[in-house]
């Protein structure tokens, strides 16, 4: 495995990724939570945000970047970031890592990877964020794992 920069040619395989990583969120998780009109308001068509966000991730002229991990010549995983250099302040925009490569380190690499970046070009601090349910229990204890404080937040949602 090794990182690279994001090139234009990776854009369909990471879109693919996104959703596949994603997927079983909205799908298994948030959808039977609030139900199906909060959902379709809410993320009713998530793959399509995923289409635009991931499109508009790497511009580094605006400070926003990606990495790429690449395994047997196929993106395996990759990490977007964004800096607010006048804050100093980073954000990690998405963190995903194809299913069969999970548990290998690949998520580890590209956040140091990240932090390096982040902190060559002026950045004191990152912002990573995850959700609060059981999907993403495994996203919360690798973000502790790797140093990160939990800020403690509550979103409530409900059907008028």
């Amino acid at each position: 495995m090794h990182l690279r920069p994001y090139v234009d040619a990776d854009l369909a395989r990471l879109i693919d990724l996104t959703i596949d990583t994603f997927g079983p969120f909205y799908e298994e998780s948030f959808r039977p939570l609030v139900g199906d009109l909060i959902f379709t308001r809410q993320h009713g068509d998530w793959r399509g945000d995923y289409r635009k966000q991931v499109a508009g991730l790497h511009d580094p002229a605006a400070h926003k970047y990606v990495a790429v991990a690449v395994a047997d010549d196929v993106p395996a995983g990759y990490v977007a970031w964004h800096l607010d250099t006048a804050r100093r302040h980073a954000t990690v925009e998405l963190l995903a890592v194809a299913r069969e490569h999970r548990r290998s380190n690949i998520a580890t690499v590209l956040c140091e990877h990240a932090f390096a970046a982040m902190r060559a070009e002026g950045a004191e601090y990152v912002e990573i964020g995850t959700g609060g349910d059981d999907f993403h229990a495994p996203a919360r204890a690798f973000y502790e794992s790797i140093g990160c404080v939990k800020l403690p937040v509550a979103v409530y949602f409900r059907e008028l």
